[in-house]
């Protein structure tokens, strides 16, 4: 970890499962109670575009049951490992810049992308959809991707990248 800890924080796909929009914007208490007012000028005028909508809401409570009931920290803490091992061979290739791993996102940074849509092409042609972004290749696979799957995944974002 880190050991960053957020005053504010905003979350939105996490908690629908980027099925249907919904966002919060969450404080610790201290920040929270110093803009707690009825005064519109004394509040906080932020928060996200999509909010309170009911539907999403009902999925946002069912998504917090799964986390319940289901392993979903023990999920991502498998995918962490899984995605570490499947990209170190990124790493002393030439053009990457870092490959770096935060429980279930995976990151090779490169140097420089000359051709994204090239680039997303190649990843096509390996059987995966891989969405590179500035000069960074990201992986963010869902909690429940078998260990197949995300290895076929590593793999094939190793081979592109190693043929840059």
């Amino acid at each position: 970890a880190a050991g960053v800890v957020p005053d504010i924080i905003t979350l939105s796909k996490a908690l629908t499962g980027g099925t249907l929009p919904l966002a919060a914007t969450i404080a610790r208490g201290k920040i929270f109670d110093a803009f707690w007012s009825d005064e519109p000028s004394d509040a906080l005028p932020h928060g996200p575009t999509f909010m309170a909508n009911a539907l999403a809401c009902a999925a946002a409570n069912a998504s917090l049951d799964l986390f319940e009931r289901e392993p979903r920290l023990r999920q991502v803490a498998d995918i962490a490992v899984a995605l570490e091992r499947g990209l170190a061979p990124c790493r002393g290739v030439p053009g990457v810049k870092e490959v770096r791993v935060k429980g279930a996102i995976g990151v090779v940074e490169l140097e420089h992308i000359d051709d994204l849509e090239r680039l997303r092409a190649r990843f096509v042609a390996e059987g995966v959809f891989v969405r590179p972004f500035g000069s960074i290749v990201y992986l963010t696979p869902a909690f429940t991707i078998g260990a197949e799957e995300l290895a076929k995944l590593t793999a094939a974002v190793t081979k592109v990248i190693g043929t840059l």
